[in-house]
């Protein structure tokens, strides 16, 4: 957790970094560090900007340390930080720890330098038995991630031609994200589609954010036309 530092770069116990806003989350991506690692030194952050902070203040670039990253977060997206891993910290092995399950936030984490990519959404309780299998040698993937990252190489998708900015009537949806976006064509809120799918506010919220960008969309109005559209109500 956050408070007295030390970062020398022959430190032999483990460094864990954690960056995600949410106290409740952040607080249980923690325990399952702890739980994988019990002698880790763990340091924990809100935000990019206090992340950064840190780094730029105390981290020693020899050091070896994870970093569970959230990509929703306040002040930006975690991938500035997985960039600047991949660019000054190259000893920090970056593990993306999100709700976001589609292939555009997982192959831009990727791209960018992550080396996990963990499913918060139901799997907060597992992240130890993930992380443990660092020291095997195996990078830390939700069995849902492992499945959508074969299946993309598998099966690839060829290349969208640009249509001037408008509308991406064809974006491709998760199943997760078809889910929200009927409830949403039904006219139910975050909240109430939270209850209805069993879900967090949070976690729901999420799924509308990455609606919106896919569609292209700002609005919940717009979002029900999008749902008609796909015959969803």
């Amino acid at each position: 957790m956050t408070g007295s530092v030390t970062s020398a770069a022959g430190d032999a116990r483990r460094l864990a970094l954690v960056i995600e806003d949410l106290p409740d989350t952040r607080a249980a991506l923690v325990a399952g560090v702890e739980s994988a690692f019990p002698d880790a030194e763990i340091h924990a952050f809100g935000d990019i900007a206090s992340a950064r902070r840190w780094l730029e203040d105390y981290l020693d670039p020899a050091r070896r340390a994870i970093a569970l990253v959230d990509l929703a977060l306040p002040d930006g997206s975690g991938i500035e930080l997985i960039r600047l891993f991949a660019a000054r910290f190259p000893r920090v092995l970056p593990i993306v720890a999100t709700i976001f399950d589609d292939d555009g936030h997982l192959f831009e984490a990727l791209g960018a330098g992550a080396q996990g990519y963990l499913l918060k959404d139901g799997e907060l309780a597992r992240i130890d038995h993930y992380l443990k299998r660092i020291d095997e040698g195996e990078p830390p993937l939700s069995p849902a991630i492992a499945r959508r990252m074969m299946s993309h190489f598998r099966n690839p998708v060829p290349a969208r031609q640009e249509n001037g900015g408008g509308r991406d009537s064809g974006a491709v949806l998760t199943p997760r994200e078809i889910d929200v976006l009927q409830l949403i064509g039904r006219g139910l809120r975050v909240g109430e589609a939270a209850d209805v799918l069993g879900l967090t506010e949070h976690t729901v919220a999420g799924y509308v954010k990455a609606l919106y960008r896919k569609l292209h969309v700002s609005s919940r109005a717009e979002a029900a036309l999008e749902a008609a559209r796909r015959g969803l109500v």
